[in-house]
This record gives structure tokens, C-alpha cells and sequence, in this order.
């Protein structure tokens, strides 16, 4: 910090030598991958430039027009020797690296090409060889990564939901599960203090909507809910998956499925509001990629849109939202009761009895 301080570093003392050095003129650059993990005393002393990753047409060509070129040259290959497709190349981006650069890219193509130099020298200068997504496979083994894999079907208590990571965007399924019990929530999938208050909030957000979702305003007592995100071993945390959690846990007490077609990306407050959240490009890209059309984001994070390749928007129905009513009556297979008309059942509502007819049937 005193080396960064405008203030300190003009005659900053270095402790091994005991010589004082002028470093008001010097320009220093760091670099990280994340911005969390710095003290915020330093991060005060910086300006920070965010450069997000590249996209996936991005790593595309530049494959194409400088790495393919170069790995094959440094290899003593030629054109007519090696051939990547462009099916091949995203193969590659997609299924055997998983990162904001291309560093990866470059080793993985790197690998195909001195497999086939091998060739070369075995079989004669006369080898000549396409690769394709159907036979990249044999040169870099079985997949790395794969793709998250969609629901086909509209289920009760499933929602996809949109994350960042340090390697893009990424897209996460959300279960919600209703069991008899007294009225707790548990929450698995090794979820980080954020999203736990999230999800927190959510419910809150329920039981403060009762009479609009037709629910006793007691249910709570009589059920435990658990909501799960899959890939328990993977760290999660960050303030995008409130209303995700909210509308799984939703679709659960009100036996209404939530569409699968659908992704979403947003925080949510006591009231229902939604707050804007951070990584839309990375995380509108991971949804395309992944085949979802149809996102729904805060109403704040319009203003992102202009970050967005528009050969990708003209492809994507962007929903902006500001409360959470709006977000249910998107996702939801069909929509909710009318606020102001009377709830489904005086009595005991329906999903308190199927979960007991299901218990028993499990005993």
C-alpha cells in the first residue's frame, strides 16, 4: 500500500537496502483474476479496469486466424497436412476448455497437431487430415466438460438459473422439495452465506404473500422445505440467485410447474424487489450456448444489453423485471391467483394433502 499511496510512495524507504526512492513516477500494473480476494484498503489505492473474458465467438476466430496457424508452423506441419473445421473448433472451446482466455485453447490445439506431426513422420509427408467434432475426440480423449443439460419438460419446484464465474458465464439448475415436517428450510449444495440469505429472503417473501398464492397462512408449520443446487461439490455464492431460489421454492407450495425453457438472474428484497446484479454478458452468453432463448433480468440491468454481441440479442427475448410478482408470472407454467380475490381453499390446501397421501404411500 505504501509503494501504491500517491501520498507515500515519493520517498518510499526499501527495507533491505535503507534508501529512500522516488516512485511517484512509476506506473504500476496488476493483474487478477477475481476482485474479492483483494483488501479493500489496496483496491482503494488502484483503479480497477474490468476486462471480461473473451465470448465464444471471439475464442472462435481467434483459433482460427492465429493459433491454428501458428501451432501448425511450430509443429513443421502444413495446410495441406492439418485442417481444423469450424465444428471442430467449438467442439474444442466447449467441451475440453473451460476458461475466460485462450490459453487452453492454444494447448489443446497444440496436442491434436503434434499427434498428427507423429503421423507425418511415420506415414510420409503425403498425410492429410480434417478434423472434425466427430473424430477430435481420438486426438484429445474423452470430454472434459459437458454441457449442462436442459429439462425437456415444465417440472414443479425446477428453475434454471444464471451464475458468473472467474471462466464465464454458467447456467444452474434449482430444486425446491416439500416434505412434512415443522417448518424448516434447509438449504444443501454447498451455497455460500449470500446465497443462504437469499434464500432466506425468499421465503420470507412467500410467507408474506400467502393470501395471493392461496396458502393457509400457517403452512409453514406443517412443512419442510429443502432447496438443492446440484454439484454439491462446486462452491456457489453471490447475490444473483435470489429470484431463482423464490420461484423454485414457489412452484413447489403452489403445485405449479415452472416453464424449462426459461433462465433468470437477479437478487430479491424482503418486499419482492429485484436488484440489479453484475457478469449479464457472461451469463447471457452461457445461455445462448446452452440453448435458452428466453431470459428474465432486472428491470437495472437494461443498460448491460449494449455490452451484448447483437447477432446474439436479435436471437434472445430478454425480459426485464422489476418485482418479483412480474418474474412469477413469466416463469410459471400458468399464472398465479389475482391479488385481491379470495384464497384457492379456506380449508386445507390441496398440496398439504398430496404431500400426506405421498408420505404414506412411501411408509
Amino acid at each position: 500500500m505504501e509503494v501504491l499511496d500517491p501520498e507515500l510512495n515519493h520517498a518510499f524507504t526499501d527495507h533491505y537496502l535503507d534508501v529512500e526512492y522516488d516512485l511517484s513516477k512509476v506506473m504500476f500494473i496488476c493483474t487478477a483474476n477475481v476482485l474479492h480476494t483483494i483488501p479493500q484498503p489496496l483496491q482503494d489505492r488502484m483503479e480497477v479496469l474490468r476486462i471480461p473474458g473473451y465470448t465464444e465467438h471471439e475464442k472462435h476466430q481467434i483459433a482460427q486466424r492465429f493459433l491454428v496457424p501458428k501451432e501448425i508452423a511450430a509443429t513443421g506441419l502444413t495446410k495441406a497436412n492439418l485442417k481444423f473445421t469450424d465444428d471442430a473448433v467449438t467442439h474444442i472451446i466447449r467441451h475440453y476448455t473451460h476458461e475466460a482466455g485462450v490459453r487452453n485453447l492454444s494447448r489443446e490445439v497444440a496436442n491434436v497437431c503434434r499427434k498428427i506431426a507423429r503421423k507425418v513422420v511415420a506415414d510420409g509427408k503425403g498425410v492429410e487430415i480434417e478434423i472434425t467434432n466427430t473424430n477430435v475426440n481420438d486426438y484429445l480423449g474423452i470430454l472434459k466438460y459437458r454441457d449442462f443439460l436442459a429439462e425437456k419438460k415444465n417440472e414443479i419446484g425446477l428453475t434454471t438459473g444464471l451464475a458468473w464465474t472467474e471462466v464465464g458465464g454458467q447456467v444452474l439448475s434449482t430444486e425446491a422439495m416439500l416434505m412434512q415436517g415443522k417448518g424448516r428450510l434447509t438449504l444443501t449444495g454447498k451455497l455460500g452465506d449470500v446465497m443462504q440469505e437469499s434464500a432466506q429472503a425468499g421465503m420470507s417473501y412467500v410467507r408474506s404473500r400467502t393470501h395471493q398464492f392461496g396458502l393457509p397462512k400457517d403452512f409453514y408449520r406443517h412443512l419442510d422445505i429443502h432447496v438443492h443446487v446440484p454439484e454439491g461439490a462446486i462452491p456457489k455464492d453471490g447475490p444473483s440467485a435470489g429470484i431463482t431460489l423464490c420461484t423454485s421454492i414457489v412452484s413447489a407450495l403452489t403445485r405449479i410447474p415452472v416453464r424449462c425453457d426459461i433462465c433468470m438472474t437477479g437478487e430479491i428484497t424482503l418486499r419482492g424487489k429485484v436488484l440489479p446484479i453484475g457478469g449479464v454478458k457472461e451469463k447471457l452468453l452461457a445461455a445462448h450456448r446452452l440453448g435458452f432463448r428466453t431470459v428474465i433480468l432486472p428491470k437495472d440491468n437494461e443498460k448491460d444489453l449494449a455490452e451484448i454481441p447483437p447477432e446474439i440479442q436479435s436471437q434472445m427475448s430478454v425480459h426485464f423485471v422489476e418485482n418479483m410478482d412480474e418474474v412469477l408470472q413469466i416463469a410459471l407454467e400458468h399464472p398465479l391467483p389475482v391479488p385481491g380475490l379470495p384464497p384457492v381453499a379456506d380449508v386445507e390446501p390441496k398440496f398439504v394433502s398430496d404431500v400426506a397421501q405421498d408420505s404414506e404411500l412411501t411408509n
